[in-house]
């Protein structure tokens, strides 16, 4: 069913609008599974029924997370409102999967740093720019080198989630460190070049929009993969930015070496960007920006993160000893 002609008219439709390959491969697999679910029917043939017992088998049977779930409507929503021109109406009666109130786990200005020491140095610079900058694991890959603006002290963030383009901060301290990163890739490049290539990946279509761009020099990955590769879609060799998993696999060996037993991920040094800037008196609007945030609200977890530490309160037992002393 992976290439039947329906999904790869929906493929088409991803890959017109521009949509992340990563995007494209979750909707194609949560579409499959909706019609599998559905005994194979096509999906011109249902409608809010079908999709309302999807959803609710999704979250009674297999307890998937409200994410999950949302993916799932995501999927479907864009089927029927881009191949059949449809809005779906959600029916009152489907389940939906709640999501946990969680606060996000953050580290310490020292834990952040302790971690990031015992890396490999060109992921030392990776991870100071999660935590230093606030950005996000994937808007870090892809990072290109006209992103960065040293004249200005910024970074631009190309289509970030939402499809968004914000700007953010370049630390001073990062400063010689990415202009390092910078002549290295530029090194790649040119033996890239000599070798015939120097092509970089650019989205589907643009290459042959933008001939130019795909062998620029700006348009570079800061950091880019260690081989190249086909381009999943225009077909050309490229080189792509590096693999997601391979910053995973190096946190996993700085948190077990720092001896901190927090739950550490990529994105936990955004977490704590964002509640270090409010520490240190930073204006709650302008955490919102500098992470790229729609509502405020998501921006005002990070207070109930910091708790006591923003208004002064003292727990009870602190404050015995205070008075004892």
């Amino acid at each position: 069913m992976s290439n039947s002609p329906f999904l790869e008219s929906v493929r088409h439709v991803l890959r017109t609008k521009h949509y992340s390959i990563q995007t494209e491969k979750a909707y194609l697999t949560w579409i499959k599974r909706f019609i599998l679910f559905n005994q194979k029917r096509h999906p011109s043939e249902m409608g809010e029924q079908e999709v309302s017992n999807f959803l609710s088998y999704l979250a009674v049977n297999r307890r998937v997370t409200s994410s999950t779930q949302n993916l799932a409507l995501c999927a479907i929503v864009f089927m029927y409102r881009h191949i059949f021109e449809r809005e779906l109406i959600l029916l009152d009666d489907t389940v939906r999967a709640k999501a946990p109130k969680r606060v996000p786990v953050v580290l310490s200005n020292d834990e952040a740093m302790r971690i990031i020491s015992l890396m490999p140095k060109p992921y030392q610079l990776m991870f100071s720019m999660l935590y230093g900058c606030g950005l996000r694991k994937a808007e870090l890959l892809r990072l290109r080198i006209k992103d960065i603006d040293f004249e200005n002290q910024s970074v631009l963030v190309f289509r970030g989630k939402g499809k968004k383009d914000r700007v953010t901060m370049l630390p001073k301290t990062l400063v010689p460190l990415i202009k390092d990163q910078v002549q290295s890739v530029a090194v790649i490049h040119k033996k890239d070049i000599a070798e015939g290539e120097g092509k970089t990946s650019l989205p589907s279509g643009l290459a042959r929009k933008y001939p130019y761009a795909i062998t620029d020099f700006k348009w570079q990955y800061l950091f880019p993969s260690r081989n190249r590769c086909q381009h999943p879609t225009d077909g050309y060799f490229c080189r792509h930015h590096l693999h997601w998993t391979a910053l995973t696999k190096v946190l996993r060996k700085a948190v077990i070496k720092s001896g901190i037993t927090k739950h550490v991920t990529a994105h936990t040094f955004r977490h704590s960007f964002a509640t270090q800037l409010l520490l240190n008196g930073a204006d709650i609007r302008t955490v919102q920006e500098l992470l790229g945030h729609n509502d405020l609200k998501t921006t005002q977890i990070y207070t109930h993160v910091i708790g006591q530490h923003s208004s002064g309160t003292l727990s009870p037992i602190d404050r015995h000893v205070m008075d004892s002393i």
